[in-house]
């Protein structure tokens, strides 16, 4: 079955161009990589899959635009992206960064609103976009679809809260320690290091906890320094968790 490769969304994408042929034939494949749609059976991936549209979008190219509809569910199928806001006086305000595997757009689906911030290309992606209907069925006739969802929801709620605790510290060092002990992944062992996978550049970063991109880069030269963190091409790994620990806490 072909995928159809219409536009996204007129209202909210900035443009992008269909997927290559040999993409269009992957697509199944990375579906079953996406933890929400993961579960359904192969009647339902290919009902998904023949309703779904395949989008590139090159870096900085803006996927989603606040205030437009909330038309589909939207699928990050490679390479990164970040949700930001625009303040009152221009600045824009990094949200949260989406990794392959992570869809978008679900609040203002569910709400049947408008899109309550936008999405950028921090690198090359390929999106898929999967209209209202069809992801509003889902939500309500697939069991293990709406598990994912309640669990998402929560964990976003979660990393809301703590996000909104960062940005309340006045140190910016300790809010940047903070940061990174928020993305940082569990350790193999425990004890062992830790590591930030697609580290964001160290302007995104500053985006995100509210302040420049030079204060990001010498908090970063003076874990390194102390050991205590090494910078891997787009991975930071932490060598020394319980060190970066006690720097947050003060001690």
């Amino acid at each position: 079955m072909t995928t159809p490769l219409d536009p996204i969304a007129p209202n909210d994408a900035a443009g992008g161009s269909a997927a290559a042929p040999e993409e269009q034939r992957q697509v199944q494949v990375h579906l079953r990589k996406i933890p929400l749609l993961a579960e359904l059976n192969e009647e339902e991936i290919v009902r998904v899959k023949a309703e779904l549209r395949i989008r590139h979008y090159a870096k900085r190219e803006v996927v989603l635009h606040k205030g437009g509809s909330g038309d589909g569910l939207l699928f990050l199928l490679s390479g990164q992206l970040q949700v930001i806001d625009v303040t009152e006086d221009g600045r824009a305000i990094g949200l949260r960064m989406l990794m392959p595997g992570d869809f978008f757009g679900e609040i203002a689906l569910i709400n049947n609103s408008t899109r309550s911030a936008s999405v950028v290309a921090m690198t090359p992606v390929l999106v898929a976009f999967l209209p209202a209907p069809i992801a509003m069925h889902l939500f309500s006739h697939s069991p293990s679809v709406a598990k994912q969802m309640l669990r998402y929801l929560a964990q976003k709620i979660q990393r809301d809260s703590e996000f909104r605790a960062l940005l309340s510290i006045n140190n910016t060092a300790k809010r940047i320690y903070s940061y990174l002990m928020l993305q940082q992944k569990p350790p193999f062992a425990p004890g062992g290091p830790t590591v930030v996978e697609n580290l964001p550049t160290h302007q995104d970063i500053a985006n995100m906890i509210n302040t420049s991109r030079e204060t990001v880069t010498r908090a970063l030269l003076t874990l390194v320094q102390q050991g205590i963190v090494q910078k891997d091409a787009h991975r930071l790994i932490i060598l020394d968790p319980d060190a970066l620990k006690k720097l947050v806490q003060g001690i």
